[in-house]
């Protein structure tokens, strides 16, 4: 295994005409938007099979089908903690969050925290949203596409365009519907690729699925279940509760979750969507984590296969490469192009949503027509596009971004949370006791990640618990605006 297995005319076939396929359902869908709730939410008409498959699909980035397995290459599996929060958090995704939305009739989660806090606070989170994932973009981009140059051999600024060029146009064309069923599209591709490596891993290793086990009992990559908390190393219980609190976020919250909900015709189906999404959650997790092992076992037998300096996330993309056959590796290459894609085109065009609906609507003067708005919204998908190749071939130049970008999303995303969670649970508290309570939380965040050495699965949690406890109890110190209990779990209808 010293030569790298040639990119072959069959495996550029698989490439080009699943390229070529995502933009044929851009065509197919283009022009038959005639509002934004149309461009944005599918005419809230899409079906809850392809949008649970869609949720997993688009925060499944390529960094995610390359990273997990690294994880269990290089620690142990705590990570199937994911997997496993994430049907407990589905019932209360489903009982206190969603319905809101769905009462609401929004197009962005933010809407909600317009209804209850505010025009401020509205803008203040839908920007916080904007820049996490303005940062996030180059980053989706710029990841698969390093590891694609590596194992194709072209140039990462050319894999950095194509892949930025063909997400913008089917985005642009045909809004979320195209996001949709291109992710649908995308999602059977990614899983394939990880049920075939998988296979190959458990023909590969002598002994088979009963050896990888043996080998990763042996070397502690499965001893978990450490059930206290450490601020210094990843235990099961420090990861089960950071992942209850970051799925919280990221389903209950986060607009490019709540966008494909909110396309769903009924509460019903919205529901679907979610325990479905979950279900995927615990098995494809589960499978990326075995695959980590089956890699570790497979080069633990076959140490002089594995080249020094190839450890953790560049494991797999090696193995892809050279130990798989011309063909099958066209088809995991076409899978992390697939994971990173449907994270693109699901943060543009939620990006584009946000835009649009928190901060132009409520800031312009004068009525435009549904074609006009259709038009801009248009515009922002191709002008967000254009900077995400951008953002992407920026951080080529300065490496540190990666880490800035993840640290950034962590930092505003637990006291942004707390702020829907506090306005769901309570009438009191208002945007001015969550600024007085986050802004220590930011503080303690920034030490934590410069000055500490507390392990990063802890960071959320954290975050969360300070911004959520000091803003509850200066919201009761603090007179404000108390909130419609409607507005509330106290007094929601029934939906």
């Amino acid at each position: 295994m010293t030569e790298p297995t040639s990119f072959s005319g069959i495996n550029l076939f698989i490439l080009v005409v699943y390229l070529l396929a995502l933009v044929w359902i851009g065509l197919r869908l283009a022009g038959k938007q005639n509002t934004t709730e149309e461009f944005f939410l599918g005419g809230r008409r899409m079906p809850w099979l392809a949008v649970g498959i869609s949720m997993f699909a688009s925060l499944t980035s390529a960094s995610s089908f390359l990273g997990v397995p690294g994880t269990a290459y290089r620690e142990n599996i705590s990570m199937v903690v994911i997997g496993v929060m994430s049907p407990v958090v589905a019932p209360i995704l489903i009982l206190v969050f969603y319905p809101f939305y769905r009462e609401l009739k929004v197009t962005t989660a933010y809407e909600y925290i317009n209804y209850r806090y505010g025009e401020s606070a509205r803008m203040c989170v839908a920007g916080l949203f904007c820049l996490a994932r303005l940062g996030w973009l180059g980053v989706v981009i710029y990841s698969p596409s390093l590891a694609l140059s590596v194992m194709i051999g072209i140039d990462l600024y050319l894999a950095i365009f194509i892949m930025g060029v063909v997400a913008t146009v089917y985005a642009t064309l045909g809004g979320l519907s195209a996001v949709i069923w291109t992710d649908v599209f995308q999602f059977f591709f990614l899983v394939g690729g990880a049920v075939w490596v998988a296979f190959s891993l458990v023909n590969g290793v002598p002994g088979g699925l009963a050896e990888i086990m043996l080998v990763a009992g042996e070397t502690n990559h499965l001893a978990i279940w450490e059930w206290k908390l450490d601020l210094f190393k990843m235990t099961a219980l420090s990861a089960a509760i950071s992942y209850f609190f970051a799925l919280m976020h990221d389903y209950g919250t986060d607009q490019v979750t709540v966008q494909r909900l909110m396309s769903v015709p009924d509460s019903r189906g919205m529901a679907k969507a979610t325990i479905l999404n979950s279900i995927i959650d615990l098995l494809l997790v589960s499978l990326l984590l075995f695959i980590g092992l089956g890699l570790f076992a497979y080069f633990q037998v076959f140490p002089e296969r594995l080249p020094s300096g190839i450890t953790g996330d560049r494991v797999l993309p090696f193995y892809i490469i050279y130990a798989l056959p011309n063909g099958v590796s066209g088809l995991l290459i076409t899978a992390i192009l697939a994971a990173a894609m449907s994270s693109l085109d699901s943060g543009i065009n939620s990006l584009s949503s946000v835009i649009l609906n928190d901060f132009v609507r409520p800031l312009q003067r004068r009525i435009t027509s549904h074609a006009q708005e259709v038009k801009l919204a248009r515009l922002l998908t191709l002008i967000l596009g254009v900077f995400a190749i951008g953002a992407a071939c920026y951080t080529v130049m300065i490496g540190e971004i990666l880490k800035a970008s993840s640290a950034f999303l962590s930092l505003f995303g637990g006291p942004v949370l707390a702020l829907f969670l506090l306005g769901m649970l309570t009438k009191r508290t208002h945007f001015r006791a969550w600024v007085l309570g986050t802004v220590p939380s930011l503080g303690v965040s920034v030490w934590l990640q410069n000055w500490t050495e507390v392990h990063f699965i802890n960071y959320f949690p954290i975050a969360f618990g300070i911004s959520f406890t000091l803003s509850y109890f200066a919201s009761l110190i603090i007179s404000g605006p108390v909130a419609k209990i409607e507005l509330t779990v106290w007094g929601r209808r029934s939906v």
